[in-house]
């Protein structure tokens, strides 16, 4: 009988756990702020949650929907018609836009889902996205996960007639941004961090610009109930040519502080939704069931709540701009959103990593360094983003421990 001969089998070549595509990001900036915040017992202005829940009677169109046993099992895959019904009227009362609830509406599990499906359902391998830079860090871990490239345009600081300070999106460098690879634009507007509001000139120019190009157009519009002074919050849906090529991204979470709940929708084009559905199916498949029947609540309550709500937080805006002035930071103008961005280099300071890991241990304050949200670090290594979604009590309190570190 003939010996049975063995081989090894060839050494394998050792690979980290994590997919290749994610291991440029690991833990957030989010987490390791709060961690900090937890640590050191600091006001944490970083992460940008209310600290105060939204209006009662929507809390209790919750509790109702419970114990009604309406949503406490799967919903519909689009999400529930009563709230598909209230974003479409939401969207036509507001902004004279028209949408099918049956085909041109899909409930996601917060804005966050809806960004991951879109860019999952609308790219292929290599695809270019444009992205205004800085951007939420979930933009950039989204369009590696759906296998494209990122192509960052920057918003850069600039001084207005009066010496106000904001953030502009130099149009040239978008256009130039654009090549015969770039499969969609990914716009947000209020934008966060930097708290600009597009005009009207821009978004015009960014609709010319993707009927010119054939492009695609994700807009994250989820800060839309909160602009001030005198910026007005455009959908991009609605310039010539932009309602078939346009995903826009709402949510429930900023506007009405249950950012718990998780409710957030896309409204687009039936073959986008699709598109989009596709891929939110095998992420969620559905969430927030009960949610979901107060949040088409919510929707229909009427304008004097959304006023009174965008001039609260145009209150502890100013509260919180003031207190950084006094102790010294630059304050760049919030036109929109619930942050406000800061320049550390009036302070004597350069490297926002390193001034946020210590601002605890200063300050008893925490916030977050800018430069996580760019691909150039650089540019954004002097600004410091502060969330001013607070109780006026905590806003002031932390006004009070920053001026007592850093004014002179």
């Amino acid at each position: 009988m003939t010996a049975m001969t063995s081989s090894a089998s060839p050494a394998r070549t050792p690979r980290p756990a994590l997919n290749r595509r994610l291991a440029e990001f690991g833990t957030t900036i989010f987490a390791e702020m709060s961690a900090l915040a937890l640590q050191t017992g600091s006001i944490n202005l970083g992460q940008g949650f209310p600290d105060t829940d939204g209006p009662e009677e929507i809390r209790d169109a919750a509790v109702r929907a419970l114990r009604d046993g309406r949503g406490n099992q799967y919903p519909p895959g689009p999400g529930v018609p009563e709230l598909r019904a209230a974003i479409v009227d939401h969207q036509r009362r507001r902004y004279g836009l028209t949408f099918d609830p049956d085909t041109e509406v899909l409930v996601t599990a917060g804005a966050t889902e809806a960004i991951a499906a879109a860019l999952l359902g609308l790219l292929e391998p290599g695809d270019e996205v444009v992205a205004l830079e800085p951007y939420y860090d979930s933009y950039a871990a989204c369009i590696a996960m759906a296998g494209g490239t990122r192509v960052p345009v920057t918003l850069r600081p600039s001084e207005g007639a009066g010496g106000e300070r904001r953030f502009r999106l130099d149009l040239d460098e978008l256009r130039d941004a654009v090549t015969d690879r770039t499969r969609l634009l990914l716009i947000n507007t209020p934008h966060n961090p930097t708290g600009t509001v597009l005009t009207r000139e821009e978004l015009t120019a960014i609709a010319e610009l993707a009927v010119e190009r054939d492009l695609l157009v994700v807009t994250d519009e989820v800060y839309e109930h909160l602009v001030f002074d005198d910026a007005e919050h455009l959908p991009l849906a609605s310039f010539p040519g932009m309602r078939e090529r346009t995903v826009t991204i709402g949510s429930a979470g900023k506007t009405f502080s249950f950012t718990g709940w998780k409710v957030g929708w896309v409204t687009a084009a039936p073959a986008l939704v699709t598109a989009v559905r596709s891929a939110k199916q095998y992420l969620t498949y559905v969430a927030s069931g009960p949610f979901q029947y107060a949040v088409a609540e919510a929707l229909a309550l009427p304008d004097s709540y959304f006023e009174a709500f965008r001039a609260d937080m145009l209150a502890k805006r100013d509260l919180l701009a003031t207190g950084l002035k006094d102790a010294g930071f630059g304050v760049f103008r919030t036109a929109g959103t619930y942050f406000l961005t800061t320049d550390i280099r009036p302070l004597g300071e350069t490297d926002g990593f390193a001034f946020c890991r210590a601002l605890p241990e200063r300050a008893g304050v925490v916030a977050i360094p800018n430069a996580v949200f760019y691909d150039h670090r650089e540019a954004g290594a002097p600004f410091v983003r502060f969330a001013f979604c607070k109780r006026t009590e905590v806003l002031e309190e932390a006004a009070k421990r920053l001026r007592s570190a850093f004014a002179r």
